[in-house]
């Protein structure tokens, strides 16, 4: 399954004795002058409306109940039909997908929130049953994926189903692709998002690109990191005329192998990435923190892990995000040692919606419930209460938006 699997996997209580100072510092992003350091992670939900993908008064429901977060990056976005590969998750390439996610801007917007839109296309992680006339999904090289799609079947439940081997693009389809991009940033414009992300990250299109593992190509998009890279930059560059490039941000996963990825030598492939974006002036990069995958067996991989880290703090001149695995405590120290910016929580801010003030006061979390990460209603999406609910101080949402 999509983000919402890379994010922390227990909600671990902070030591109320310590105070989290650098977490609720402010910071300046690009143009915007946020008030601490807490982002809302991209989370795949697969709640849109349907048929069309659209986002509806429950999601901005959702996104409005966590708009205390310094930064909403919303749940990744579809450029086009093509670049789906789960059920029910939201698209912006349709007047009615715009009008939806307007919707959801405006009620952020409300409640003093600040939202970026991550674009995103799948390539290879997709299914013919997600695809414009049941077309094989699309990839750099024809190389079938170890990994899952997940898919509507013909009752309407949501299902897992292996993903197939894919087609590997023609170097004149590269310009459509672009422009499948650019058309989202402009709708990401209209519908009143405040910035927008690249996903370049978690094994879908740009990645696949990137690393050599699942580039085998010979043209000008693959072999030296440079060529493999081409792609990912001309996104960014036609993102960044759509935007300015001091509302971009761009996300990337170092070391990462879901969905079946891996890279002959990352760290010259990272290496030459991180420093090419320097020359943009972005918001900030967002890294999905190399340490995520490591276990206390395996001190190789974590040594190599916290190298990788380090080599991303030195390179990155800019703002820098991570993301994955942090609780109040190990955000701060990553904070206080400068090895990050910003830090972004993931299930957290799933089951707790006001996790800002939590994590400030040293209150308890809810824990989430995987059961309902993606799909359904109202259940394990808006009803996780706030502080302020629990207390009784506040109304409950339900499911169309509106409040008891």
């Amino acid at each position: 399954m999509p983000d919402t699997e890379i994010a922390p996997r227990e909600a671990r209580q902070h030591d109320a004795q310590n105070s989290l100072h650098k977490l609720f510092e402010p910071i300046k992003v690009g143009p915007y002058n946020l008030r601490h350091r807490v982002v809302m992670a991209p989370l795949t939900r697969s709640r849109a409306n349907r048929p069309g993908n659209i986002p509806s008064q429950l999601n901005a429901c959702y996104y409005t109940q966590r708009a205390a977060a310094a930064l909403i990056i919303s749940e990744a976005t579809q450029v086009s039909m093509q670049g789906q590969g789960y059920a029910w998750t939201p698209g912006i390439h349709s007047r009615e997908q715009v009008e939806g996610w307007r919707l959801v801007a405006d009620a952020v917007h409300e409640t003093g929130g600040l939202m970026f839109m991550q674009l995103w296309h799948v390539g290879r992680i997709s299914h013919p049953s997600l695809q414009p006339d049941e077309m094989l999904p699309v990839a750099p090289s024809a190389v079938q994926p170890k990994a899952e799609a997940f898919i509507e079947n013909e009752r309407g439940e949501g299902v897992v189903a292996p993903c197939v081997k894919p087609r590997a693009l023609q170097v004149e389809e590269m310009p459509y692709l672009v422009r499948q991009y650019s058309r989202g940033a402009r709708n990401a414009k209209a519908a009143g998002m405040d910035g927008v992300e690249v996903h370049g990250a978690n094994g879908y299109l740009l990645d696949q690109f990137l690393l050599s593992g699942t580039n085998r190509r010979t043209d000008e998009y693959g072999g030296s990191s440079e060529r493999r890279a081409k792609l990912l930059f001309d996104v960014v560059e036609t993102v960044c005329e759509v935007w300015g490039p001091e509302k971009v941000g761009v996300r990337l996963s170092p070391l990462g192998t879901f969905n079946d990825m891996h890279d002959d030598d990352p760290e010259a492939t990272f290496s030459y990435v991180i420093e090419k974006l320097n020359r943009y002036g972005l918001a900030y990069l967002h890294i999905v923190n190399p340490m995520l995958a490591a276990t206390g067996e395996d001190v190789a991989y974590i040594e190599r892990a916290k190298r990788m880290s380090q080599m991303i703090r030195r390179t990155y001149r800019g703002v820098l995000m991570v993301a994955g695995g942090f609780d109040g405590g190990s955000a701060e120290r990553w904070l206080e040692d400068g090895n990050a910016d910003l830090i972004a929580f993931g299930r957290l801010f799933i089951a707790n919606p006001d996790l800002p003030e939590r994590l400030r006061s040293h209150a308890p979390l809810n824990s989430p419930d995987p059961s309902t990460f993606y799909g359904g209603g109202e259940r394990g999406y808006t009803d996780y209460p706030s502080l302020a609910q629990e207390r009784g101080e506040a109304p409950r949402p339900v499911t169309d938006g509106r409040w008891r």
